[in-house]
Order: structure tokens, then sequence, then C-alpha cells
């Protein structure tokens, strides 16, 4: 009898010995792609966080051309986001081998599912960094097209003084 009840117990053992060795290897596989990530979310943390600031630099250099800008001008003037098979359950064997290889499917595809959410994140994080560089490019034209418009607005608003003046001294010329 107790023969019989250690060839049962092994019979169980076996497979889910096999399991959790198919286990271990897969969350190893896994374990060691994390310095990796780890890495890469670093990097784009770091990323945005320059071009945040690269961001807020361009616009304030902007800011400050297009007060100084007007101030030159102005000053003068105005301020301030399973299936289980039922026959199989009479056997220990069967059921052990099909518990063990749902456990194993359930792990090969969590760590699959895993995979691919990483990958779909690298991918997001890659289309954000594309983003952010373009945001950080686009502020700084924006930027550079607003003080050219300030510095366009001034000198157009300094010619039609000068030939206000002008017209003026003219006038007031041609009456005396």
């Amino acid at each position: 009898m107790s023969s019989n009840k250690e060839k049962t117990r092994e019979i169980v053992n076996i497979p889910l010995d096999e399991t959790k060795l198919t286990v271990k290897r897969t969350t190893d596989e896994a374990l060691k792609e994390i310095p990796r990530f780890t890495k890469a979310v670093n990097e784009y943390q770091e990323e945005s966080i320059q071009a945040s600031k690269d961001i807020a630099d361009n616009f304030l250099e902007s800011q400050k051309e297009i007060i100084h800008s007007f101030q030159s001008l102005w000053i003068p003037y105005i301020e301030n986001v399973q299936n289980s098979y039922w026959s199989y359950w009479t056997s220990p064997k069967r059921v052990t081998e099909n518990y063990a290889r749902m456990v194993s499917n359930i792990t090969d595809s969590t760590i699959a599912s895993t995979r691919l959410a990483n990958n779909a994140i690298f991918s997001s994080l890659e289309a954000w960094k594309t983003s952010i560089q373009h945001a950080r490019d686009n502020a700084k034209e924006i930027s550079r097209l607003n003080a050219n418009v300030a510095k366009t607005f001034e000198n157009v608003a300094r010619d039609s003084l000068r030939d206000y003046s002008t017209r003026e001294v003219h006038t007031h010329s041609g009456r005396q």
C-alpha cells in the first residue's frame, strides 16, 4: 500500500515539479529584462524633464525678447494632460498532467502578455519621446516666430512714428 501511495505521489509530483522549473525559467527570463526597462523609463523621464526645461527656457527667452521689444518702443509712452476533460478526472495522473499543463500555459501566457504589454509601453514611450522632441522643436520655433513678430511690430511702429514725426516737422515747417 505504501508503494502505491509513493507511486501516486510521484505521479503528482513529477509534472508539478517540471511546471515549477518552467515557471522559474520563464520568470528568470522576465527578471533579466527589468534593468533594460528601468533604464529606458529613466531615460524617457530625463528626456521629458529636459524637454520641459528647454520648452520653458525657450518660451521665457522669447518673452524676454518680446517684452524688451515692446518696452524699447513704449517706455517713453507707457509702463508695464480550459478546458478540463471530465473523463480524465478519474485518473490522478491525467488530472495532474492537465493541471500542470494549465499552470504552465497560464504562466507562459501571463509572461507573454507581460512582454506584449511592455512592448506596447516601449512603443508608447518611443512615441512620447518623439512627441516631446516635436513639442520642444515646435515651442522653440513658435518662440522664435513670436520674437520675430514682436521685432517686426517694433520696427513698423518705429517707422510709423518716425514717418509721423517727419510729417509733423514738414507740416509745421511749411506753415511758418
